[in-house]
């Protein structure tokens, strides 16, 4: 991406700002479509301590999310900002009271169901859509509970993007891995912005997938570089994909090496296809 001209900068800052949820008039009140749409990612927290009855009401709405077969393929470790930097060596992010990390559990289930042949990737995917469910489920309990949150994968390595590092500091069996981190808190301020989304008739099919061309996602990455123009000054969006694309490598590995070629347990269920895919990847 190339920097934006200032006509075209505000142009996009604009169109961030107008932008909102559309909802049909007959819905508009709603409580709990309300509560949905109206939910935005913060990033700075107040002081003020989440009692422990609701911290315990929105771990619930995570126990109780659905997933596949009922195989409730989820793990949370829960934090305070005393025990996170016990730790990480580290302050919570963002300022945040309570933190909550998602992990997907395949270890749990695997005793209980080892008639079920090693299949890595359908044991990964099954995983992370039903932990990712239960965090969805917590989210908006948070949410419905005046809890404001937001969603880490890298900030204050929080996520799969340090599996590895988490897996070592948490003492993770082979199986579990993280996903996300939810921190929380009651916001210091109003409620951000609404991020660039996509239209709906672009993500929409019937039928057969249509293919709308690029025009749609550039105008969402300038929309995007904008904004975050507009939040960091001293940085760019551009620097912060930099950021990602730096670290893919080493990401893609660990998440290979943990996921399809994990030692002790594992190594056991590993299939003779498995074996001749590492031994090639060794190889080359």
């Amino acid at each position: 991406m190339t920097s934006q001209n200032p006509l075209a900068f505000v142009k996009n800052l604009f169109r961030i700002i107008a932008a909102g949820p559309e909802v049909p008039p007959p819905l508009k009140g709603n409580p709990l479509l309300r509560t949905i749409l109206n939910r935005r990612s913060v990033r700075k927290f107040s002081r003020e301590s989440i009692p422990d009855t609701v911290l315990q009401a929105v771990l619930e709405a995570g126990r109780l999310a659905p997933s596949a077969v009922n195989f409730q393929t989820w793990s949370f470790f829960v934090f305070t900002p005393r025990s996170w930097r016990a730790a990480f060596g580290r302050p919570l992010p963002c300022s945040g009271v309570r933190a909550i990390m998602v992990m997907a559990d395949l270890h749990r289930g695997r005793k209980a169901l080892s008639v079920i042949p090693p299949r890595p990737l359908v044991e990964y995917t099954l995983g992370v859509t039903n932990a990712a469910m239960a965090a969805m489920s917590m989210n908006m309990a948070a949410e419905a509970l005046g809890v404001a949150s937001v969603m880490l994968t890298e900030t204050g390595r929080s996520g799969y993007l340090d599996a590895k590092y988490l897996k070592e500091r948490l003492s993770l069996p082979n199986g579990v891995f993280p996903l996300l981190t939810l921190v929380l808190g009651y916001p210091r301020s109003g409620p951000p912005v609404l991020p660039p989304k996509l239209p709906l008739h672009h993500i929409c099919h019937t039928g057969k997938y249509r293919d709308r061309g690029p025009k749609v996602m550039n105008d969402w990455l300038a929309q995007m570089s904008a904004g975050f123009k507009a939040d960091h000054p001293l940085s760019s969006f551009d620097a912060q994909l930099r950021l990602y694309l730096s670290k893919i490598d080493r990401v893609e590995q660990e998440l290979q090496d943990l996921i399809f070629y994990g030692r002790g347990e594992d190594a056991e269920r590993r299939t003779p296809d498995d074996a001749h895919r590492r031994k090639s990847s060794n190889s080359s």
